[in-house]
This record gives C-alpha cells, sequence and structure tokens, in this order.
C-alpha cells in the first residue's frame, strides 16, 4: 500500500477516527436485507477500512479456493463457516488467510447478487486483517455483463442469430439478479481478472486452452480481456464468451495432460486449479432426476485430482445438488 503525504507508516486516518484507531465495522445486515446498500450504511468498495499489511503479520496465512457458487448463497455461507473463514455473522475471522473464488457467482441458483455483495464485502474485510480474498471472472459474469448491456442485440454467433439476453435466461438466469444488478457490481465483475498463479497454483475458470489466445502472460491475458470489455463491442464479447463456455480440455487421458502443460508452459505454476466444469461430468458421470424432478449428479466428496494429477476441479455441481467445495491448497495427488 502506498503511504499518503504525512501519512504515518502502517497507520491510515479516517474522518472520525483518530490515527490508529480502527473505525467501527459495520454491523451485519438484518436478515434478507442486502449488503452493500446505502440503508445499512456500507458499500463493499469502502476505503475506509484499517489496512494492515501482510509483511507486519508475519506474511500471507493458508491458500483457500471456492468453487462456482451460482447463486447458492447459503451453500456458500455454509462452507466458509465449515473452514473457519467467516463467522457466524458472515464476517471476515482468518486473519491473514488468502481465499481465491474461481468464478460463476450468478446464474441458476437464487440470489446471484446476494453472493456479489457477499464477496465484495469479504475483500474488504480480508484486506483490512491482513489477508485477501479475490476472485476471477467466470463465464457467467461474462454472460450477465453481457445481457445487461447488450440486452436482445444479435450476435455473430456462428449457429444462427443468438443475443445475450436469450442465452442469459437459457443458462438459468435470474430475473430477480437482473432486477437487484446495481452499477457497483457491472463494475466489479468487469474489473475481475482472468487468470491469476498462486503458490505455484495457476488459477482460472474454465477448463479450456483458449486462455492461450488472449496473452502470453497472465498480465497480457488479464489486461487484453479488460480492455475487449472497455470496449463494449457486442460481437466481441460474445466470442470471449463463447470461447469461456469450453470445457473438458484436460479430461481426455492422452491429450489432457499435454494440454495442462501447455498452459502451465505459459503463465507459470505446478498445477492448474479450475472451476467450471462440475465433478460428475468430468467423471462421466450422467445426472439423473429423482421422484420430484430435480437433477442430481453423483455424490461429490471433494476436489477432482486429474491429467497425471496436474489439474484439480473445483466445480462440486452445486447446482446438482452436489457440494459447494471451499478447499484449502495444497492438495496431495491420489
Amino acid at each position: 500500500m502506498q503511504q499518503g503525504a504525512g501519512q504515518t507508516p502502517g497507520l491510515r486516518t479516517t474522518a472520525g477516527v483518530p490515527a490508529g484507531a480502527a473505525p467501527p465495522v459495520p454491523a451485519a445486515p438484518a436478515a434478507g436485507e442486502p449488503y452493500g446498500h446505502a440503508g445499512d450504511g456500507y458499500t463493499p468498495t469502502q476505503a475506509d477500512l484499517p489496512v494492515i499489511r501482510p509483511g507486519e503479520n508475519g506474511g500471507y496465512g493458508p491458500l483457500y479456493v471456492v468453487g462456482d457458487v451460482h447463486g447458492y448463497l447459503d451453500e456458500l455461507r455454509a462452507a466458509l463457516r465449515a473452514q473457519g473463514i467467516v463467522d457466524e455473522a458472515d464476517r471476515w475471522i482468518a486473519g491473514n488467510t488468502r481465499v481465491w473464488f474461481l468464478g460463476d457467482f450468478t446464474d441458476r441458483g437464487p440470489d446471484g447478487i446476494g453472493v456479489i455483495d457477499l464477496v465484495m464485502r469479504l475483500s474488504a474485510e480480508a484486506a483490512a486483517a491482513g489477508g485477501f480474498c479475490k476472485a476471477l471472472m467466470g463465464n457467467h459474469e461474462l454472460l450477465l455483463l453481457g445481457a445487461k448491456r447488450f440486452g436482445d442485440t444479435p450476435v455473430n454467433s456462428g449457429a444462427g442469430t443468438a443475443s445475450f439476453q436469450a442465452a442469459w435466461l437459457l443458462n438459468g438466469g435470474q430475473r430477480t439478479d437482473m432486477e437487484r444488478l446495481e452499477d457497483v457490481h457491472l463494475q466489479w465483475m468487469a474489473r475481475l481478472d482472468a487468470v491469476a498463479e498462486e503458490d505455484g497454483h495457476l488459477l482460472l475458470h474454465s477448463d479450456t486452452t483458449a486462455y492461450l489466445d488472449y496473452g502470453e502472460s497472465i498480465e497480457g491475458v488479464n489486461d487484453t480481456i479488460h480492455d475487449i470489455l472497455a470496449r463494449s463491442d457486442a460481437d466481441e464479447v460474445w466470442d470471449l464468451f463463447r470461447k469461456f463456455t469450453k470445457r473438458f480440455a484436460f479430461r481426455d487421458e492422452e491429450t489432457g495432460p499435454a494440454a495442462v502443460r501447455e498452459l502451465l508452459g505459459r503463465y507459470g505454476g505446478e498445477r492448474l486449479v479450475h472451476g467450471h466444469s462440475p465433478i460428475p461430468y468430468l467423471l462421466g458421470e450422467v445426472p439423473s432426476e429423482d421422484i420430484d424432478g430435480e437433477e442430481r449428479g453423483a455424490a461429490v466428496q471433494g476436489p477432482h485430482i486429474y491429467a497425471d494429477d496436474l489439474a484439480i476441479a473445483m466445480d462440486g455441481g452445486v447446482t446438482m445438488a452436489g457440494k459447494l467445495l471451499v478447499v484449502r491448497l495444497p492438495l496431495v495427488g491420489r
């Protein structure tokens, strides 16, 4: 963190709060009230939390990754509590722990905007505690951005006329999410990185090699994708979304490990961690429908390690009555 003029190292001054004193953390909103709205006097991007630099606490702590959430806010809260990352009021209690979300926060589940609000708030609280909570861009972030920006504008889909709005609804878009979508959510999604490397783990959302089309380095990929979103060309964003929906690049026993190695060779890391493709699909297990018509996948106990132990799949299939995975890295191959 860069120091401002006249700022004491390690301290930040907030209006009405003496230097060195932590401003009060806003109380948790009432049940059912969304985070980050003006009614509770708090926004997830507020900059008045006291920042503790990692070096002051002896460096960063353990590393966790979170698989696809898809609007299942209650399941996310329960999974974070089970790992000791948040308390019963959903406040960050993990100190200098690091958490990476692998994308796909909305669609299919009941409360995508609630998920985004929680992740945004935890990002501020984690930074204040000397850790971090960061997120990657998934294909459903691109889909929601496109539906909001371009609506029914025709795009070149390669398979006839298409639009973001139609694709969003077809892929589980929730009208309540669209109604609650605000500029702060759009700005946050548009600024998400697509690729990151942490402790030798190459993190990305989709199990595809399409990332190679966008840059020679992690920074290059992220800059290219941010530039595409900034230009706001419907066809260009659609092409990006289409490539991010590709999957199963690492599943084949013969070609999969080579595909992982190509990404690791280009962007660094010793192991690749992704979401996007539900683990039952990677295992070739077709979901079934039970008596009430709900789609159900095979029981998921944890991440799926595959492709010569080079890849870790983190989408536990929460949308098919699977499991929302929050896992500490590194994992031992099996």
